[in-house]
C-alpha cells in the first residue's frame, strides 16, 4: 500500500500481537473490517520477535504451544475476514470528527475508521539496533529484526547476532534448512533455556551451526544494496563472514509516550479502562490486553483474548449504531470460507 493512500475501515487495532491479531478475528465475527499496525516489521509481537520457540501453557485446551505456533494459528484464525497489516510503522497523527478517527502513519497511509483497539502489550515495541557501519543500509536488504516466514532461509548462509533466547532459538529452527548458519556472540556464554542449549550444541557437533565468539561486529557490507558480508573481530584478528541475510536479536525497546500524547489516561505505561466495555476516556477508543489496566486485572493471555471480543462488540454498537448486535456461538454462525 503506497504512501498518501487513504483507506477506510471499521476499526483500527494498534498492535499486531497475539491478542491484537485475536481482537480481528472478533472483529471479523462480529461483522467489522479491521486494518492492524504494528512498529515490528512482522506480525506477532514478543511471541515472535523474542520467543518464538518456548511453550505457552495456559491456551485453553491447548496443553502446550509455542509462541511462534501460536501466532500462526492466530493468524489461520483471523484470514477468513481479510484482515490488513501494516507493519514496520506507527501513528503519528490522530484526530476526531464527524464521528469518526482520522489516523496517519509513519508510512503515509491514512486510515479513516469508526473505533480503534489499542492491544500494543506494553507498548511500542522497537527492535534495538546497534552502532555498525553499513547497517541501515542494508535493513530490508539482508538485514532483519525478526522472522515471519522461515522458508524464506532455505538454502541460504545466515548470521545470526545475538546471545539470548531469541538468537538461539532461531539458531536451531533455522540450521536445518540453511546452507549455513553462523552464530556471533560478544561472549562465549549464551543465555537461553537449558534445552535450547542442549541441542545448539548438537547442531554445532553435526556442523549445522558455527559459533563465532567471543566476537566483535565491526561492520557489514554488500553491493547493489543487498548485503554479503560480515566483518567481525575474534580476538585480535578480523574476519570475513559471507552470507545471505543477517539476524538481529537484541531485545525491544519499550515506549508508552504515545498514549500520553493521544490524551489516554495512563497509569504507569498502562491505559486506564472501564472493565465492562473496554472502553477508554477517548471517544470510540478501546485497550485490551497488557496495556489495558483496571482493578482487579488478571494480566494473562487469555483475560486479553476475553477483552477482544468484549471490546470487538462495544466498536461494532459505535460502527452500527441504528442495529443491535446478537452474540451467536461460532458453531451457528462460521466464518467465510476462504480459497
Amino acid at each position: 500500500m503506497s504512501a498518501q493512500t487513504e483507506v477506510k475501515t471499521d476499526v483500527l487495532i494498534v498492535g499486531a500481537g497475539p491478542v491484537g491479531i485475536f481482537t480481528a478475528f472478533e472483529c471479523g465475527m462480529a461483522g467489522l473490517k479491521s486494518h492492524l499496525i504494528d512498529a515490528l516489521p512482522h506480525p506477532g509481537g514478543q511471541c515472535v520477535a523474542l520467543y518464538p520457540e518456548k511453550p505457552i501453557f495456559d491456551i485453553p485446551a491447548l496443553p502446550r504451544i509455542t509462541g511462534g505456533a501460536l501466532i500462526e494459528q492466530l493468524l489461520t484464525q483471523a484470514r477468513p475476514f481479510e484482515p490488513v497489516f501494516h507493519c514496520s510503522a506507527h501513528i503519528v497523527e490522530m484526530d476526531r470528527r464527524d464521528d469518526r478517527w482520522y489516523v496517519v502513519m509513519s508510512s503515509g497511509v491514512k486510515i479513516v475508521c469508526g473505533a480503534i483497539i489499542v492491544a500494543s502489550g506494553a507498548g511500542l515495541l522497537r527492535p534495538n539496533k546497534p552502532d555498525w557501519p553499513g547497517l541501515d543500509r542494508f535493513e530490508g536488504c539482508g538485514v532483519h529484526y525478526g522472522v515471519t516466514h522461515k522458508d524464506r532461509f532455505e538454502n541460504r548462509s545466515v548470521v545470526i547476532a545475538g546471545g539470548g533466547d531469541s538468537a538461539v532459538d532461531w539458531a536451531v529452527e533455522l540450521a536445518p534448512i540453511t546452507r549455513s548458519l553462523t552464530l556471533i556472540h560478544r561472549r562465549e556464554r549464551f543465555r537461553a533455556a537449558p534445552e535450547t542449549l542442549r541441542q545448539m550444541h548438537e547442531l554445532v557437533d553435526t556442523g549445522r551451526i558455527e559459533i563465532v565468539a567471543p566476537a566483535k561486529v565491526l561492520g557489514l557490507g554488500g553491493s547493489d544494496q543487498q548485503l554479503q558480508h560480515v566483518e567481525v573481530q575474534v580476538g585480535t584478528s578480523p574476519r570475513i563472514i559471507d552470507c545471505d541475510d543477517m539476524l538481529l536479536f537484541f531485545g525491544l525497546a519499550t515506549d508508552a509516550s504515545a498514549y500520553h500524547e493521544w490524551g489516554l489516561r495512563i497509569d504507569g505505561t498502562q491505559v486506564v479502562v472501564e472493565p465492562a466495555t473496554c472502553a477508554t476516556n477517548l471517544a470510540a477508543v478501546f485497550a485490551v490486553g497488557d496495556v489495558a489496566t483496571y482493578p482487579g486485572k488478571l494480566k494473562l493471555i487469555l483475560t486479553g483474548f476475553s477483552e477482544a471480543a468484549i471490546a470487538a462488540r462495544e466498536a461494532y454498537r459505535l460502527c452500527n449504531p441504528n442495529e443491535e448486535i446478537f452474540t451467536e456461538y461460532s458453531t451457528a454462525r462460521g466464518v467465510p470460507v476462504t480459497h
